[in-house]
């Protein structure tokens, strides 16, 4: 079998299931897990905080997460968190740097802490599980390759849990484990190289830590779907794993869903011929015995990386007078699947529709791709050059800026969804390939969050592009990964640069030489904010997400987002941080009308949660790199 011989990149429910506490009551007051629920849906049943009274919202206190961080320093301190905190039975905990703290919610007070003896604790968040009459509670998390058990009440390690309170997992999970009656499911953290450590996903038992099971995320001969990977592709495969945060459970049907990423390479893929199951994929498994139940596949043979990070979020819905239990999965094509969650069955159709071959060598392609017929993308998912900005778009600085990166590429070949890279010859003019979505654009691993009373799921998605080509390796080139190259996506502003490949903007600066912006030379906007009605696959209703301070006045609404994605609540409102103007917003969830916003000291680059303090009142919460700001009514 061929090893990535020289080809590489160049260029540049009803929703909310029952909530259990110790006491086996739902407790509305709560957030007990990333998602909230096991159901993924970021729904909260509070509406003490709503449409009429949220233009109030004030910050109620703060915390910082640098702490002890031995990188601890002004301007971020070496912590840059995406977590969201849980809330149970009155005590918030959250991972800070080397430390998981527990805290008062009501003044951000520690209760108790734990610090690491070395590394750092996930950056993501970390599970609740309710103990048993052997056990107290504990808090499951995970630190490089050890999932740890602290005891929820003192933060002391517990030692009943695997060896002396630890498991050693050996292929490390950043994300956050899921806990399922008394078992803690966990995906995988590789560094998505071709060969080498297996993407699995397994289950603990969260009283002993034994390993209860594992799920070969490529298949082994004889298993389901192992048939999909020719010329021995699977041999050693790395990647084609669950690296976003966290799953989803079906408590009444114990069924887990697995949002498994993309193979590695990213965007070579000739030494793995085939559709490259479980690539890109959504895997329903027995919760218990990780046994197969149904596989529904949103990319063959991914070129594009396009990953499937969210947790698919549950929701019951009706269509044509008939209740269907349904699951609703999103990822970085921007494509929303609503599926039957007990069959894996599109719900609104999905169409086979052939797709652009490139010219690679000795590349595979595959002749079709799945395409929903409902709902549309919710990103931009093609480019021609009338698309690019004009002048009266943004500035005709920018416009003009965008026009040089243009030429000094070659232009831009795109014939749709899902355009290949093509072949370049050495010494060949430049000619790029341009992507829709591309690098992280598209849905990432902020997912979504669904009202199980009105079915509307809401959805952040951003227009990154990535272009490039394929070529023959160089000698001395920095190809990275060994296929698409170095960390440097976005800001190569010609074909020669620093990075194998790249975004499509360009830089602008003042008349002193200082830096404006950099943005995006497609026409915005750039970033939506998007509800889905998952009864009928339409779009409710779609905004733009961010704003871009450096453009003028009445240009500035043109969208700026990253990777996170929001809350919901019975308060009719949706809540989102993620935007590069480091804000954290309020929409009303009916119509998308924007109703309060707060400025914040850095990105929210994280999930917001709410939550009922002890004192009756409504709180919400998101962290901003390096602070967990809460705001509530006065």
């Amino acid at each position: 079998m061929t090893r990535l011989p020289w080809i590489v990149i160049l260029a540049g429910c009803g929703g909310a299931l029952a909530l259990l506490g110790q006491s086996g009551k739902t407790s509305n007051a709560d957030w007990p897990a990333y998602d909230r629920d096991l159901a993924a849906t970021r729904y909260s049943p509070l509406s003490q905080i709503n449409t009429k009274n949220v233009a109030n919202l004030t910050q109620a206190w703060s915390f910082s997460l640098r702490g002890e961080t031995p990188a601890a320093a002004p301007g971020g301190g070496g912590v840059s968190s995406e977590a969201t905190p849980i809330v149970v039975h009155g005590v918030m905990y959250l991972p800070a740097g080397n430390r998981i703290v527990a805290l008062d919610p009501e003044t951000g007070k520690e209760t108790w802490r734990y610090t690491l003896d070395r590394g750092q604790a996930t950056s993501r968040g970390v599970a609740y599980w309710p103990g048993d009459k052997d056990n107290p509670p504990r808090i499951l998390f995970t630190a490089g390759r050890n999932l740890i058990a602290l005891n929820a009440n003192t933060g002391k390690v517990d030692p009943g849990f695997g060896k002396e309170g630890a498991v050693d997992m050996v292929v490390p999970w950043t994300g956050v484990p899921v806990i399922y009656k008394n078992i803690a499911i966990i995906g995988a953290t590789l560094g998505e190289v071709p060969i080498g450590p297996s993407g699995d996903s397994r289950a603990y038992d969260a009283r002993t830590g034994a390993k209860l099971w594992d799920f070969h995320s490529v298949p082994q001969p004889g298993e389901t779907g192992h048939e999909t990977w020719l010329d021995e592709g699977w041999k050693g495969r790395s990647g084609t794993n669950v690296w976003g945060w966290h799953m989803t459970v079906d408590e009444q049907r114990g069924i887990v869903y697995l949002p498994i990423g993309g193979p590695a390479a990213n965007y070579y893929g000739g030494d793995r011929p085939g559709a490259n199951l479980f690539g890109n994929s959504v895997v329903a498994l027995d919760a218990e015995t990780g046994k197969l139940k149904w596989f529904f596949q949103t990319v063959h043979h991914d070129l594009w990386d396009s990953d499937l990070p969210p947790a698919p979020g549950l929701v019951d819905i009706t269509v044509n007078g008939k209740k269907i239990p349904a699951l609703t999965a999103v990822g970085k094509t921007s494509w929303m699947f609503i599926l039957d969650r007990v069959t894996g069955k599109p719900v609104f159709g999905v169409e086979e529709r052939p797709v652009p071959k490139g010219d690679v060598p000795g590349e595979w392609y595959s002749p079709t791709q799945p395409f929903p017929v409902k709902p549309p993308a919710l990103a931009r998912v093609t480019f021609k050059k009338e698309d690019m900005v004009t002048a009266e778009d943004t500035t005709p600085e920018h416009a003009k800026a965008c026009q040089e990166v243009y030429e000094k590429n070659g232009g831009f070949y795109n014939e749709g969804p899902f355009t290949p890279f093509l072949f370049h010859e050495d010494g060949a003019p430049p000619k790029s390939t341009i992507q829709f979505p591309g690098g992280t654009g598209g849905v990432n691993w902020g997912g979504s969050a669904t009202d199980p009373n009105s079915g509307y799921v809401f959805v952040q998605s951003h227009d990154g592009a990535l272009t490039g080509w394929v070529e023959k390796k160089k000698d001395g080139g920095n190809y990275g990964r060994g296929t698409e190259g170095s960390t440097q996506v976005y800001d190569r502003a010609s074909v020669d640069g620093p990075g194998p490949y790249h975004g499509f903007s360009a830089t602008v600066r003042d008349a002193n030489g200082k830096t404006i912006g950099n943005w995006p030379c497609q026409k915005p906007p750039w970033a939506r904010l998007t509800a889905v009605n998952a009864n009928t696959g339409d779009i409710a209703w779609q905004v733009p997400l961010g704003l871009v301070e450096g453009l003028p006045e009445g240009k500035q609404n043109a969208g700026s987002a990253g990777s996170a994605g929001p809350t919901v609540t019975a308060g009719g409102l949706v809540f989102i941080g993620a935007t590069n103007d480091s804000r954290l917003r309020a929409f009303d969830a009916k119509t998308g009308r924007e109703l309060w916003a707060a400025k914040l000291a850095r990105t929210a680059n994280a999930n917001p949660m709410t939550y009922e303090g002890k004192n009756g009142k409504q709180y919400v919460a998101v962290i901003a790199t390096d602070t967990l700001d809460v705001f509530a009514l006065p």
